[in-house]
């Protein structure tokens, strides 16, 4: 990143705002039990040991256990950092909105207060801007200037791809990690197989190997089409422009059935792989939704 860049007045106050609100947050969503959300997460290697009855038997290293004939466990220290990534989407799907904010800036005010909180813990932090291709990556680091200089970014960010395709995120997050990390992908997710094939088995492998936590950013005013008659529609991200009779029962109805449809498919994905989704609606606030799930983790991972 160029060192000399030189951000907006209005970017510099929005993370001042930011990172005001953050203060207040970070006991509410980062405290405690901050280390015990992410399953499976914050403990390295140590050494092993002899089993003793009460021992975890998923701890059980089998290939000492069969050099030495008697069973061996693995101990495992708390890590001093945690790993997080932001994947975000920026594809022109999300510059609209029918709340007080454009999709893509709740999307960007929602990475930048996750980064911020987890710099305040001491954790390492990163960022990857996707569209139709991965547009910006900031490798993880620790510290607020590093925090700050990546928010800075990420409220400026102008991308240069219209369209979305999270498995370009997924496969390129995938050769840059080298640790588990708890990845936050913030997308409003309106694709389908035909739009980003691949996303499914990518995400199946990567959720493997990291805890992939999507945020989805849906907005009321976008899931059904108004009765007034000829409405021109354009595709943000392809393009293409229609004229719709939107007074026409079947015309609606088929709108909102697509709409539906992509919404089933991801719900579907996100069930199959097990991931604890947050869900964010662009006509409320979007902190509360952040608050129920870490303290829904909590009370898991009691």
């Amino acid at each position: 990143m160029d060192g000399e860049r030189v951000f907006s007045k209005e970017v510099t106050a929005q993370l001042r705002r930011i990172e005001l609100r953050t203060r207040g947050l970070v006991e509410s969503l980062f405290s405690g039990e901050y280390r015990s959300v992410f399953k499976g997460r914050g403990m390295e290697f140590s050494d092993v040991r002899e089993y003793q009855p009460g021992d975890d038997v998923r701890a059980i290293d089998w290939n000492v256990t069969a050099r030495r004939g008697r069973l061996f466990v693995k101990e495992h220290v708390e890590e001093r950092e945690l790993s997080v990534l932001l994947i975000v989407d920026f594809s022109a799907s999300k510059d609209f909105g029918t709340g007080l904010k454009r999709n893509v800036v709740i999307a960007s005010e929602i990475a930048a207060i996750l980064a911020l909180a987890a710099t305040d813990n001491n954790d390492r932090v990163g960022l990857l801007v996707v569209t139709d291709r991965v547009e910006l990556y900031i490798p993880l680091d620790s510290g607020r200037r590093h925090a700050m200089r990546l928010v800075l970014e990420l409220l400026s960010f102008c991308p240069s791809g219209r369209g979305t395709k999270l498995s370009a995120a997924l496969e390129y997050a995938a050769k840059v990690l080298h640790q588990r990390t708890a990845v936050f992908l913030i997308s409003d997710f309106l694709l389908d197989d035909e739009s980003d094939p691949p996303l499914a088995s990518d995400a199946r492998r990567f959720s493997r190997e990291h805890d992939l936590i999507p945020i989805r950013i849906t907005d009321p005013g976008a899931a059904t089409l108004p009765n007034v008659g000829l409405l021109a529609l354009a595709d943000p991200e392809t393009g293409i422009r229609r004229v719709v009779n939107t007074s026409e029962d079947f015309v609606r109805q088929a709108y909102s059935e697509g709409r539906s449809g992509q919404r089933v498919a991801i719900d579907k994905l996100f069930r199959q792989l097990r991931m604890d989704a947050i869900e964010v609606t662009s006509t409320e606030d979007y902190v509360l939704p952040l608050i129920r799930f870490f303290r829904r983790r909590k009370r898991v991972a009691r």
